[in-house]
């Protein structure tokens, strides 16, 4: 019980002194469910000794989230209290962080009608655009953290009695965000800059295309011209560093919206909005999704792709190695923020402006004459395996290896 205690405290500490980074006199917004109430004290608490001016704890509730999809009007769906999305836009301008904890039920909206879902979402992205342009362009710090649900824990270890599930989740977390270790600051930091290495690799090479092969999946996708990898660390407006996601191992950059061609096949299941999407692979044409399918919640991925026009095409690709502490664990998640850390990935729908030279100052129309998508949504899905192999097509044409069964193929 008390290493648990010690974890939990290295934890909060990570989250606010690494990955949102709070400064004297800033203000922190954190969004929360009602049962990460411990785990957030701690984060306020550590929030103010960092010397925050202000935190704000917007709470919510899973079971009343369903019951509005459940039992509201349709009207309702519509609708969005524009008084809180401006308020949040007004608290980005005044240089807030914003700091999400998520305690996932992926199996939540099973049962809930999908128009019912994706209207909702719409209505939702919608509305909150101004503060999703503000993390989108760096302008603020943010990050995600994940704290153990009891139905989430459920899903991920359900062999194991009922007892012992949430802690078994509190240990894997721990693990994975590398909170186990004697120095989880300092154990980050080296960890960034490894990160940091790689991204500034493929940054001298320019690839001017990426060629993914496994099973299932054969994939070109085009990089714009003047594209930037990114790794762990960022900046926001005023040059403070910040972490978005905890955990993270990935480097990732923004592809040319119409230069993606082939099929890809997901290698992990995709919880989108509390329901399941399974064994489901995309056909691109030109950048554009032109044919899916999916073994299991294929109606919601339909409503995924058919949310916009920016959603049938894809806003970022991720590289990630097989093997790291998340895939060495060797569980499904059913969590895009652990999931897509084991595991390459896509995203379907907005690019991000700062994997553009210059791109953050680019007016809406500006990027996608650059080639990068715009859309309400920005949805990661899983499609890296031990197998995957992915050449990097140089500006020349000539292809070299990058990934080799799963792992990094140059250093």
């Amino acid at each position: 019980m008390t290493a648990h205690l010690d974890n939990l405290d290295k934890y909060a500490s990570l989250a606010i002194q690494l990955g949102v980074h709070v400064q004297p006199g800033q203000t922190l917004v954190i969004f929360a469910p009602l049962v990460s109430v411990d785990f957030v004290r701690l984060l306020v608490k550590r929030a103010y000794e960092a010397g925050a001016k202000h935190v704000y704890v917007d709470w919510s509730d899973s079971e009343i989230t369903r019951l509005k999809y459940e039992m509201a009007p349709f009207e309702a769906l519509l609708e969005y209290p524009m008084w809180q999305a401006k308020g949040y836009e007004e608290l980005a301008n005044q240089n807030a962080a914003f700091l999400y904890v998520v305690a996932n039920n992926p199996d939540l909206m099973n049962g809930i009608d999908p128009h019912r879902i994706q209207t909702a979402s719409k209505t939702n992205n919608a509305a909150l655009m101004g503060l999703t342009s503000s993390r989108l362009t760096n302008k603020v710090s943010w990050s995600i953290v994940a704290v153990p649900s009891l139905a989430w824990a459920n899903k991920v270890f359900p062999s194991l009695p009922e007892e012992e599930r949430v802690d078994a989740l509190w240990n894997a977390i721990f693990k994975a965000t590398r909170v186990d270790t004697e120095d989880p600051i300092l154990n980050w930091k080296t960890h960034a800059h490894a990160l940091e290495t790689k991204s500034a690799l493929l940054n001298q090479k320019q690839y001017k295309a990426l060629h993914y092969r496994t099973e299932g999946t054969d994939i070109t996708i085009s990089l714009p011209k003047d594209h930037i990898w990114v790794s762990a660390g960022s900046s926001n407006e005023q040059g403070n560093s910040f972490i978005a996601n905890i955990p993270t191992e990935e480097v990732f950059t923004s592809p040319l919206r119409d230069g993606v061609n082939g099929t890809v096949k997901s290698t992990k299941p995709l919880s989108y909005n509390g329901v399941l999407i399974e064994n489901f692979s995309l056909t691109f044409k030109d950048g554009k999704i032109i044919a899916f399918q999916a073994e299991k919640g294929e109606e919601m991925l339909k409503s995924l792709i058919e949310l916009d026009e920016g959603s049938h095409y894809l806003g970022e690709i991720a590289l990630v190695p097989h093997r790291s502490p998340i895939s060495d664990m060797n569980l499904i998640f059913y969590n895009t923020l652990y999931d897509e850390n084991a595991s390459c990935h896509f995203a379907i729908g907005r690019a991000f402006p700062f994997c553009l030279q210059g791109g953050t100052r680019m007016s809406g129309d500006e990027l996608q004459q650059h080639g990068l998508n715009d859309s309400l949504t920005h949805v990661d899905f899983m499609m890296g395996s031990a197998d995957m192999d992915i050449d990097g097509i140089l500006p020349n044409g000539e292809a070299e290896p990058l990934f080799r069964r799963g792992d990094w193929a140059i250093s």
